[in-house]
């Protein structure tokens, strides 16, 4: 144990006596030290310097001055008579001539200058106080005195400030012995015997013994202190006690709701078992609900009353792009915002109960509109089961198509029957007027013998007839009537193949050989504007690899073919813009389980009013005598009822036209029917 902790460990009475004695031996130690420093200090700057002053004017009387200066037997011999002077160090005579005559040192020696030149540096270097005295000559030069005091204080000093030093010493440890003995008394044994009254405390856990008042010191507060920290130990003991009673029937207590607890435990385990058990199948239910809504093809929306989403299924987020966790909680407005325009019906349903339809609706490009029909069902129930209403979106585009194509099929069976009693009525007087228009010719012919002989008898001239006949252009108008009749025919012929139900067999045919046959027969025979060439249109093909063979009427399809081309064509041809070139894209590719043929332009478009129209018999936009109205109408008919495939056509006004026919990979059975 090192030295510090020692005293630290010390009694607190042997504390205050050590720091004591450690007091008084300082003070002593520094009051002899400045005593003899001031002693010392007196000595070199006040006795020596005025000794040295005096010792070197009596020296340097005119009588001691020749004498000393005379020889250096007489120099040295005054030199010896100041040996006996205590302040005095070393002393050297130095005669006319700067010469050291006699010198004295006394104790250890030390080195003097032997000429006057070398005092000046020698005092530079000297610590010791000297004096330099002038020995003046009747006659000549001066001799000069060297006296060097001594730094030492005499032995007596020393020996009476160390009888002092005893003497202080003796008196403070006398007094130092009264002041312990104070210590104890006033101190120490009060503490010993707070000490002891604790250890007798704990020992005994006798809160009632009581510390002596003492003195009205710090101890005395220390003892009054302690005595009430145990009146309040001693009044805390008895609340403890009255506390371990109070505990002791609390615990007895407890013990009997204890056993109360066990069996009421029991049965609310009992009770969570069971509401567990329906918790779970409440959570496979909720999940089945779940399942149930995403996978029906509708998007259904919940909201509460403030039209906040609480539930959304798969097809909603589909629909409207945001996800589950983005839209619930969310107005409906944000999280689907085409329905913020349906607020008020959706409020109007939640407030008079009452579902609201909405038709068609139209969400989407203008390329690719969707149309969907909306309802919203209202909950009903009180305020703590939810009020609310329910959204649902239908996709019905695919049903529109549908329906649109039954419309257009119902337009063409209704009109097919009307177009077979309206041919079988013109036939007749259709073939009476063209066989007259041949027979007129016939018989204004001047190459027939009869014409000539009947000309002959009637006393007229053929060739005269025949320039009138020319002058009057009675050929033309008869060649107007063969053409208009012509036309006529070509119309009967068509109302009849529209009417008549095709009960022919289909043959496999391969759909790239009819397209390329059907694009020569366009680039030889079509009948177009004289200042356009088909053959300037740039011609594109995209036709699937490995395609199967088709089962079809390869005339017919042809025909449906040429129809579809002539048209794109012309609507090339109709363009303002001839800048870019004129194209079309042919397509064919397979859609299970349909073959999907597409012919596509980039001509003049045509308007969703006229794309509604367009296969309907007798209706076209070209001008009187272009057009019959029959082509698209019969082709649609042999696609769709002589095939039973489907024909569409997508178009927007001045960005092109593509007609898209689907035709059955497989021959369809007879009780199928269209």
């Amino acid at each position: 144990m090192s030295m510090r902790q020692r005293l630290e460990n010390l009694p607190v009475g042997r504390k205050l006596l050590a720091a004591l004695l450690a007091l008084l031996a300082t003070v002593l130690l520094v009051a002899n030290l400045a005593f003899i420093s001031a002693a010392y200090w007196i000595s070199q700057e006040s006795v020596a310097p005025q000794a040295l002053h005096t010792l070197g004017r009596l020296i340097a009387s005119p009588a001691l001055s020749r004498e000393a200066l005379s020889s250096a037997s007489a120099a040295e011999t005054l030199l010896k008579r100041l040996d006996d002077y205590a302040p005095l160090r070393a002393a050297v005579i130095y005669d006319s001539h700067g010469v050291s005559l006699a010198q004295l040192q006394r104790g250890e020696q030390i080195e003097l200058p032997l000429h006057i030149e070398q005092v000046d540096s020698w005092r530079h270097g000297e610590f010791r106080i000297n004096q330099l005295v002038e020995l003046p000559q009747r006659s000549g030069r001066p001799g000069f005195l060297l006296l060097v005091a001594s730094n030492e204080l005499p032995g007596i000093f020393y020996t009476g400030t160390l009888t002092a030093s005893l003497v202080i010493l003796a008196l403070s440890v006398v007094l130092w012995l009264i002041v312990s003995r104070q210590v104890r008394r006033l101190i120490t044994r009060p503490i010993r015997r707070l000490e002891e009254l604790s250890r007798q405390v704990t020992r005994e856990e006798n809160y009632a013994l009581r510390a002596r008042r003492g003195n009205a010191d710090e101890i005395g507060s220390l003892a009054d202190a302690f005595n009430t920290m145990l009146v309040r130990i001693e009044a805390r003991e008895q609340q403890l006690k009255r506390a371990r009673d109070d505990a002791q029937a609390a615990f007895d207590h407890a013990q009997h709701l204890a056993e109360e607890s066990r069996h009421s435990n029991r049965k609310l385990e009992l009770e969570v078992q069971v509401r567990s058990k329906i918790e779970k199948k409440l959570t496979g239910f909720q999940k089945y609900l779940n399942s149930i809504i995403d996978s029906m093809p509708s998007a259904l929306i919940a909201l509460d009353e403030q039209l906040y989403v609480t539930q959304w299924n798969q097809e909603a987020s589909a629909l409207s792009g945001t996800r589950l966790d983005e839209a619930l909680n969310q107005p409906v407005f944000l999280a689907f915002p085409p329905l913020k325009v349906f607020l008020p019906q959706l409020k109007r349903s939640m407030e008079q109960h009452r579902v609201e339809k909405i038709e068609r609706v139209t969400w989407g490009s203008d390329e690719e509109p969707r149309y969907f029909a909306l309802t919203f069902y209202p909950l009903s129930g009180s305020a703590s089961a939810g009020r609310g209403v329910v959204i649902r979106i239908d996709d019905i585009t695919q049903r529109l198509s549908l329906e649109e194509m039954m419309v257009q099929s119902e337009k063409m069976l209704s009109v097919g029957g009307l177009a077979a009693g309206m041919a079988h009525e013109i036939n007749n007087p259709l073939g009476a007027i063209l066989h007259n228009v041949q027979n007129i010719r016939r018989r204004l012919s001047p190459e027939l013998e009869k014409n000539r002989e009947q000309a002959e008898q009637a006393g007229v001239c053929l060739q005269a007839i025949d320039r009138y006949l020319q002058a009057r252009e009675i050929p033309r108008l008869l060649d107007g009537i063969q053409q208009a009749g012509s036309r006529a025919a070509k119309i009967v012929s068509h109302m009849l193949n529209f009417s008549r139900r095709s009960d022919r067999q289909l043959a496999p045919c391969q759909l790239p050989a009819l397209i390329d046959q059907a694009l020569e027969i366009a680039g030889n025979d079509f009948d177009l504007t004289e200042s356009f060439d088909f053959k300037s249109l740039h011609i594109m093909r995209e036709f699937a690899a490995d395609l199967p063979a088709v089962p079809g009427t390869a005339n017919e399809l042809e025909l449906v073919l040429l129809n579809l081309l002539k048209n794109a064509a012309q609507a090339i041809h109709q363009r303002a813009d001839a800048s870019t070139p004129g194209q079309i894209i042919l397509r064919i590719r397979l859609a299970a389980p349909w073959a999907e043929i597409q012919v596509e332009d980039n001509g003049v478009g045509m308007s969703e009013a006229v794309r509604k129209r367009i296969f309907e018999p007798f209706f076209t936009t070209k001008e009187v005598g272009q057009g019959t109205g029959l082509g698209l109408s019969v082709s649609y008919f042999i696609i769709t009822n002589n095939h039973k495939g489907q024909m569409e056509v997508q178009s927007k006004r001045g960005q092109g036209t593509c007609f898209t026919l689907r035709l059955p990979l497989t021959v369809a059975s007879p009780d199928t029917g269209h």
